[in-house]
């Protein structure tokens, strides 16, 4: 286990201000590539290591499995692995399987998997026809309502700016039939979940009294993106404590149409007077060139952190603007950038291109494709759900009940090698590289593990990333919308797309929402470490007008 002296080592000042205030209100304003996770592991640890923290009675909360599984696995390597680090969801879906039978009897209602279907009926009794983009758009407007904390009253009320397949009285009248189908069938959905949970708390004191009792401090990454209802649960869980330390930026907030606010970040002081504030503004991932496009790109705007280059680091090449014919022509000449990357020793996992919006990526895709240069397009199919990578897990296990005393990299790549994988990439392209990829990842962790892990704990940290969705770096180039790409970084970035009717999207009419789309381009701009290239296509598109912010 580390000691507290290890763990603040190697902590700039401000990371070990955040580190050792562990009492009490906090809030960490943690720009772009400032080192937030290591100062909230780090926080963490030395809150164990030092006895002020019971590893049972902390909480920490973040918005994505993928994100508590990462937090998980650090905290695990610094010697804090019975902290809890779970999502908002995954956190109040337990408290509602635990206390559902004493308050209420019986087990809790099962979850829908898809609110689509239930509002499809729900249209049916309505007699309205509805697509498929209309139902997800339906969807959205029914979560926007519950993470809002808004009654459908309330709503209707609130002069939402809706999808022209619906008026205000439909999209009012298929909510409240889409709650009557859902309650005759017995079944919750995931705001539901946030709903009943703060509910159950705030009106049963023996429920709130066991809650409290079991966690006492609480760390929020990503704090921007908390909606009311969130924020309600939060409360509720804290009750009169103020041992709550919140993390995030305001100029990463790209979750409003999904109830998202930078308010309660923002407010923070305000609602705590005696709050710690630390900024976090020196950014470790960039060059000095990429830096100073950030702060363009959102000087002057509320909340936003002006980040600093390390001393010594690279200023790098100025991002570079490129303008093409048509969108065949940017993807071409992208593919071609990338091939030449990789040509000259550039890992393909470390290099992403970066869109608006999913249609973007087939063009980019079949480009790449024709170069030659092996991708992946984050959001499709995720890692842990292939055939191929559950049978992996499924004969891995089975190995691991008989396995001899060998080296874990012989035994991962026998089973491996039963499914096809070679220690060479094939030539042929498709479903059959597809597939040797997703094996050579696997393999890829067993590389990366310590030399004297068992079979038996690699087949358990396989487990532990599946549950979390915590999936392997591939060997590919990353394709990913710009939603999808925070949290990551690459080496080289490629923004493409970035013409007006893009970025900013089309139905962004209002400053509030173009203002959105400001922030949202400024997270792809800070995913890149060392290389950005943006690029826009005509014949009938004009320059995203954030270009001009650049120069």
């Amino acid at each position: 286990m580390n000691s507290p002296a290890d763990l603040l080592a190697g902590l700039d000042e401000q990371q070990r201000q955040a580190a050792e205030a562990l009492l009490g209100p906090v809030v960490l304003l943690a720009g772009a590539g400032t080192g937030k996770t290591r100062a909230i592991t780090h926080r963490i640890a030395y809150g164990v290591a030092t006895g002020v923290y019971s590893p049972s009675r902390v909480m920490a909360l973040t918005f994505t499995a993928r994100s508590a599984g990462e937090l998980r696995s650090r905290l695990r390597a610094l010697g804090a692995g019975g902290v809890s680090a779970r999502t908002f969801h995954a956190s109040a879906l337990s408290q509602l399987g635990f206390f559902w039978p004493q308050v209420v009897g019986g087990s809790a209602p099962k979850l829908l998997e898809s609110k689509g279907r239930v509002i499809g009926h729900a249209a049916e009794s309505l007699r309205l026809r509805l697509d498929t983009a209309t139902l997800r758009d339906a969807a959205a407007e029914i979560e926007w309502r519950k993470l809002s904390r808004l009654t459908i009253d309330q709503y209707a009320a609130a002069k939402r700016s809706l999808p022209p397949t619906l008026t205000l009285e439909k999209i009012v009248d298929l909510q409240r039939a889409y709650e009557s189908v859902k309650d005759e069938r017995k079944r919750l959905d995931f705001e539901d979940v946030l709903l009943v949970t703060a509910g159950m708390i705030e009106s049963e004191p023996r429920v709130a009294q066991q809650v409290r009792e079991q966690y006492r401090f609480f760390i929020v990454d990503e704090y921007q993106d908390v909606s009311p209802l969130q924020q309600e649960l939060l409360s509720q869980w804290l009750g009169e404590r103020t041992d709550v330390c919140v993390v995030g930026d305001a100029s990463q907030t790209i979750y409003s149409f999904a109830g998202a606010t930078p308010d309660y970040l923002l407010g923070f002081t305000s609602l705590y007077e005696d709050a710690t504030v630390v900024r976090l503004e020196q950014n470790y991932r960039s060059t000095s060139a990429i830096v100073v496009a950030a702060n363009r790109m959102m000087h002057g705007r509320a909340g936003a952190l002006e980040l600093h280059a390390i001393a010594g680091t690279p200023a790098g090449p100025a991002p570079s603007v490129s303008a093409f014919a048509d969108d065949r022509a940017e993807a071409r000449a992208i593919a071609s950038d990338i091939r030449a990357e990789i040509s000259g020793g550039a890992a393909p996992e470390s290099i992403a291109i970066l869109y608006r919006i999913n249609v973007q990526s087939a063009v980019l895709e079949a480009a790449l494709g024709d170069a030659g240069v092996p991708c992946v397009i984050r959001g499709s199919t995720r890692f842990f759900d292939q055939r191929e990578v559950k049978e992996a897990i499924m004969l891995l296990k089975g190995a691991s009940v008989n396995t001899r005393p060998e080296p874990l990299f012989q035994s991962v790549s026998d089973v491996l090698r039963s499914l096809g994988w070679t220690q060479d990439a094939p030539e042929a392209r498709g479903a059959v590289r597809d597939r040797w990829e997703s094996l050579n990842a696997l393999m890829g962790l067993a590389d990366e593990s310590p030399a004297e892990t068992t079979l038996k704990e690699f087949v358990a940290e396989l487990l532990e990333r599946q549950s979390g969705q915590h999936e392997p770096t591939m060997s590919a180039v990353t394709l990913a919308t710009l939603h999808s790409a925070k949290g990551l970084e690459w080496d080289s970035v490629y923004i493409a797309g970035a013409s007006e009717g893009l970025l900013p999207i089309g139905y962004a009419r209002t400053e509030q929402a173009v203002e959105e789309e400001r922030r949202l381009f400024y997270v792809g701009i800070t995913r890149a470490r060392r290389k950005l290239k943006l690029s826009w296509a005509g014949p009938n598109r004009e320059p995203s007008r954030f270009l001009a912010d650049l120069r």
